[in-house]
């Protein structure tokens, strides 16, 4: 029998949640050497640099939500991919946020080729909104983060020679759409695979 107290306990537990595609791990080893070669040039840049873990294409990021409605989001994922097959993206191409002043993130551009990865994103938002979840109000901007600035100095510099190097192209397929449990440390976060949900071949 589970006690009132430890029931309780559970529906209050939260846990922070998105969903993302994987990116192939000979990319992800391409990404770390553009990124060791940005950190060898720029050594005075502080920054939390991506890692090969968390080197991937975020589709929905729900945050801090109570474990209990994990379960929903997973729903909506199925349903969301249940009618989109396989579809290529093309990696290319490096920039930063905000593009003016203040640079704070370096990224790697993500090209949706045939719209698809746009329609899956679409659809994603509208079967999160049915399990009541609410929908991003930002512009989809798909993108692999490489680094969040933490100061001004260097940054400039680094943003320069980071669109420079800029990123050679590669086109990879996109299969299925993974749901991630992250838990923040000091070292930065830890990634969990809750479920892994497959595009229809």
């Amino acid at each position: 029998m589970v006690s009132v107290k430890n029931d309780r306990k559970s529906r209050l537990e939260e846990w922070r949640i998105f969903c993302a595609i994987e990116i192939p791990l000979l990319t992800r080893q391409r990404v770390l050497q553009h990124i060791t070669t940005l950190r060898t040039l720029v050594p005075e840049v502080r920054a939390s640099w991506g890692r090969e873990v968390n080197i991937h294409l975020t589709l929905k990021f729900l945050g801090e939500i109570p474990k209990d409605l994990v379960t929903n989001f997973e729903v909506a994922i199925s349903r969301a991919v249940s009618e989109v097959g396989h579809f290529p993206v093309l990696i290319a191409d490096a920039g930063v946020f905000p593009q003016r002043r203040d640079q704070r993130v370096l990224w790697i551009g993500i090209h949706d080729i045939k719209a698809q990865l746009s329609n899956l994103h679409s659809r994603l938002e509208t079967e999160c909104e049915r399990e009541g979840f609410p929908r991003d109000t930002r512009p989809f901007n798909p993108h692999l983060t490489l680094a969040r600035l933490r100061n001004r100095e260097g940054a400039r510099e680094i943003a320069r020679i980071h669109e420079e190097l800029s990123f050679p192209s590669e086109e990879i397929t996109v299969t299925e759409v993974v749901l991630i449990r992250s838990e923040l440390s000091s070292k930065g976060s830890n990634y969990t695979t809750i479920s892994k949900h497959r595009l229809k071949n």
